[in-house]
């Protein structure tokens, strides 16, 4: 299957993947977290219908019931960032859109009644609000979408209240993290509206040196205004990171990432904590061409998840799962 992680992409050296999220509730319904189970069927099938139409043929969306998903898929779909934690911990009556790829999904039922997400790799912030925006303006067309023209669109959280709007870019940042630069970047990007985050998002942490940044204000700001702060910050991080690895000494940085891809590629146990900080160092190797191969690190670390493997591979005990993740990079690697 094709996924979003598959793909080389704009600046794919150092941002990792761009996201836009677009939260949007039907108007004559309560919010997710106080639904009858009726009302949320109703929600859903009103959905349903406008996905299956035919404004949304060309889009090639596929809606899918998550009763009718294992539970190992369910949580590979976090995994792969094409769903929430909150979605997949209870998926009761709940129900996801998906594009072939993937790098479109709808979560139907989360906080809000519709999650509209668009994940592409690399840095293309316009590309994915385009694709958002595209799919916002056919739901809005065919649903009685909630709205105020004080508040904007009508979410459940406060702070979501105005565009409904998130976008947010991943980083691989390893030189700015060494050289203990993160606690004042996000400093800086807290003063004009911004946040920095783990690789899953609020409450994660920044395991092998990736960072999530993204808008905190949706209020009193356009959409528009919020992707392009967003390309600015984005813009100045690629910058000076790259900078940062080309002023790296090359054998203390040759050292560091053969030594991980050495391990990586004759490892017979992985743990996923060990996993995610080599394959940072790979990927630091690749970008400063210390390592050659072509290697798709980001493929080998989501691949490499608990749930990805299970997936696979059927339900395995944690050591089961280690003996499988370092086969399985081998395999990768070659």
């Amino acid at each position: 299957m094709s996924c979003w992680y598959n793909n080389h992409a704009p600046c794919g050296d150092i941002a990792v993947s761009t996201r836009i999220r677009l939260a949007r509730n039907i108007n004559g319904f309560p919010f997710p977290a106080r639904m009858s189970d009726e009302q949320r069927l109703e929600v859903n099938r009103k959905i349903k219908q406008v996905i299956e139409s035919e404004n949304f043929a060309p889009l090639s969306l596929k809606y899918i019931d998550m009763k009718d998903v294992p539970v190992n898929e369910r949580f590979s779909m976090l995994e792969r960032h094409i769903a929430s934690r909150e979605f997949v911990l209870n998926s009761d009556n709940k129900a996801i859109v998906l594009s072939e790829d993937e790098t479109v999904s709808i979560m139907i039922g989360e906080e809000d009644h519709i999650r509209i997400q668009v994940i592409l790799p690399g840095f293309q912030l316009e590309k994915a609000y385009e694709i958002a925006d595209e799919i916002d303006n056919l739901l809005c067309k065919s649903l009685d979408i909630a709205f105020d023209d004080t508040l904007g669109f009508i979410t459940e959280c406060p702070t979501n209240l105005g565009t409904g709007l998130r976008a947010s870019v991943m980083f691989h940042l390893p030189v700015s993290e060494s050289r203990g630069e993160i606690l004042a970047l996000t400093k800086s990007v807290n003063k004009v509206g911004f946040t920095i985050r783990g690789m899953y998002g609020e409450g994660s942490d920044a395991a092998g040196s990736l960072y999530q940044i993204s808008n905190q204000i949706t209020l009193g700001i356009s959409e528009k205004n919020a992707v392009d702060n967003l390309r600015v910050i984005s813009e100045q991080l690629i910058s000076k990171e790259r900078q940062l690895q080309k002023n790296l000494n090359l054998i203390k940085t040759e050292d560091l990432c053969m030594r991980a891809l050495g391990t990586l590629k004759y490892a017979r146990i992985l743990s996923s904590a060990e996993l995610i900080k080599l394959i940072g160092r790979v990927k630091l190797g690749i970008n400063t061409g210390v390592i050659k191969d072509d290697i798709n690190p980001i493929k080998i670390l989501i691949e490499g998840q608990p749930y990805m493997l299970m997936k696979t591979y059927g339900n395995m005990t944690e050591d089961e799962r280690d003996i499988s993740r370092a086969e399985m990079v081998r395999n990768a690697l070659g």
